[in-house]
């Protein structure tokens, strides 16, 4: 596992935890460990469904701006975000705190969302001239529409859960322990077989 990120088992569900403080920022490393993991994760049959969550306060807040000056580096998001959305088992994304940009796009890679009450969801890049480069601008509009996806990436204002589950971004909030919960409905989400929801296609 590279670093930035680290999985443990919780039963037949594994929980991927972004950990790249102070924000968890999606470097290089960072992708490279959701890269592995999915592939690992999607093979092993011990496995039925996988939880994304961050370390800290926050899910993801977004690409690491260190970056923007150097030569890209692979594996790129967007292919990182095929992949998961692509996994064969229930992806679950527990989100809290600041989920922005990147992580944003993230999430909606995900069959499935959940979040604490202090989450804060948008797609602040526009304000250095940039727009959802992984999927968000086909991900986004399919899950809110296009009069509100145009008005979260036009204002690069965050919004709050209450906005996020009505715009159906997302599925439930959880109060208390947000792993707990969002590890107990990716379990529930595999018995029940549900569908993987696979927003892109």
């Amino acid at each position: 596992m590279s670093a930035g990120a680290g999985i443990r088992r919780d039963g037949d569900v594994a929980v991927f935890r972004f950990d790249n403080p102070p924000v968890n920022a999606l470097a290089q490393p960072v992708r490279a460990a959701l890269a592995e993991a999915v592939e690992a994760l999607d093979a092993d049959a011990a496995v039925r469904a996988i939880v994304l969550i961050g370390a800290g306060r926050n899910f993801v807040a977004g690409a690491d701006l260190r970056e923007f000056d150097a030569p890209p580096r692979e594996p790129f998001l967007p292919a990182v975000l095929s992949r998961l959305e692509a996994c064969g088992k229930p992806v679950v994304a527990a989100l809290s705190g600041a989920t922005l940009g990147g992580g944003a796009e993230t999430a909606l890679a995900c069959h499935y969302r959940c979040a604490a009450g202090d989450l804060q969801f948008g797609f602040p890049e526009v304000n250095v001239g940039l727009l959802p480069g992984a999927g968000g601008t086909v991900r986004l509009p399919r899950l809110a529409g296009w009069q509100a996806a145009f008005e979260l990436m036009a204002s690069g204002k965050p919004i709050g859960i209450d906005q996020a589950i009505g715009l159906g971004l997302v599925d439930r909030r959880v109060d208390g322990d947000l792993e707990a919960g969002a590890v107990a409905w990716a379990r529930e989400l595999a018995a029940a077989q549900a569908p993987l929801r696979r927003v892109s296609e």
